[in-house]
């Protein structure tokens, strides 16, 4: 049985390792939680990411190493990856990591961006709204996610208010985009260079978390996302599946951000494509042939947050596919997520609507 060790132990190390199960790959995880949600389905070492004994303990046991999220630190990837395969690489990790270096990655590959500037004080900030205009997103460049870590400014007196709650830390200024929709494009790169993409996914946010992926199979932005997608990881010499996030504006597209890592927005791969992002995922990083990345029919992903509405009325619905992650209810919190598929996308549209009401 193959092993993979993965760094995390959040609900995307829990998918990666049911994934891992039906294809005879066995997934043990690192992670400081001494509850963490992926331990109802694989065995973990409780210890930081950055602890030298459990990392050897971990490569001691696995044959490929991997990460579920963006805040494992890339020197630990960087060590595994002199000892044994480490995938996607640390120089993905690092460039994520950091907003700054992935616009400026962007405007090097030629890729259309918001408007955005480096921020080190406040007299930083006040030149640069008067370059870039108002509304605009005060963001810190490390460790924000879920729409932690910003404030949006709408007026001069908000920037010192901005700077004083987010400016112990260097930050981004971007323009504020009016754009017609927000999509992901996620895709999987194969160690010798190969690239499969899934359908683009159209998304919808609520208070800075996303609440509604929809699979958009044939989508106008297709081939402009999958090249986009396809320059970032060849210039990252990625391996793994790597998700990126952008703005519609007219036929524009505009690169929010990359996250080297299955994604939110593609939980409706699990049973909306012939091979879920897991799948592939973990395919990549053993340097194993990737899956078809076709859609099942109609299909989308509903987030729960806070907490999970009863099993019953979520198994209701038709074409229902519920995922609890076990974890405690808390506000704000991602603790499951449903996905939807039907025959065409007006049934599709009125299974959201059902599992939306649940929500409200």
């Amino acid at each position: 049985m193959k092993r993979v060790g993965v760094i995390g132990g959040g609900q995307l190390a829990r998918m990666m390792a049911l994934a891992a199960r039906p294809m005879g790959l066995d997934v043990h995880f690192l992670d400081p939680s001494q509850t963490p949600c992926a331990g109802d389905v694989a065995p973990g070492i409780c210890a930081g990411y950055d602890d030298v004994k459990a990392l050897a303990e971990l490569e001691g046991w696995a044959e490929a190493i991997t990460f579920e999220f963006e805040n494992v630190p890339a020197a630990s990837v960087e060590h595994l990856s002199s000892r044994l395969p480490a995938y996607p690489p640390a120089k993905a990790l690092a460039t994520a990591q950091d907003r700054l270096n992935e616009k400026n990655m962007f405007v090097e590959l030629g890729i259309e961006v918001p408007e955005f500037a480096a921020i080190n004080s406040l007299e930083d900030l006040q030149a640069a709204v008067e370059r870039v205009g108002l509304p605009a997103v005060l963001k810190t460049r490390t460790e924000g996610y879920d729409g932690k870590g910003q404030a949006v400014l709408r007026s001069t007196d908000d920037l010192e208010p901005a700077w004083q709650r987010l400016g112990s830390v260097p930050l981004i200024l971007e323009g504020f985009v009016n754009y017609n929709r927000e999509i992901s494009i996620i895709g999987a790169r194969a160690r010798d260079g190969s690239m499969a993409f899934y359908p683009v996914s159209e998304n919808t946010h609520r208070d800075g978390i996303l609440h509604l992926a929809i699979c958009r199979d044939n989508d106008p932005m297709q081939a402009k996302a999958e090249a986009y997608l396809g320059k970032i990881a060849e210039q990252l010499d990625y391996v793994g599946v790597l998700t990126l996030e952008l703005f519609q504006v007219g036929e524009h597209l505009l690169a929010n951000e990359i996250a080297p890592r299955v994604h939110n927005s593609g939980h409706w791969t699990i049973e909306g494509a012939e091979t879920s992002q897991f799948e592939n995922h973990l395919r990549a990083v053993l340097d194993l042939p990737l899956g078809s990345t076709d859609a099942v029919g109609h299909s989308a992903m509903v987030n729960f947050i806070g907490c999970v509405p009863s099993r019953e009325a979520v198994l209701s619905i038709p074409g229902a596919h519920l995922h609890d992650y076990e974890k405690e209810a808390r506000v704000g919190r991602k603790v499951g997520h449903v996905t939807l598929r039907a025959g065409s996308a007006e049934a599709l549209n009125e299974r959201i609507r059902a599992a939306e009401q649940l929500l409200d």
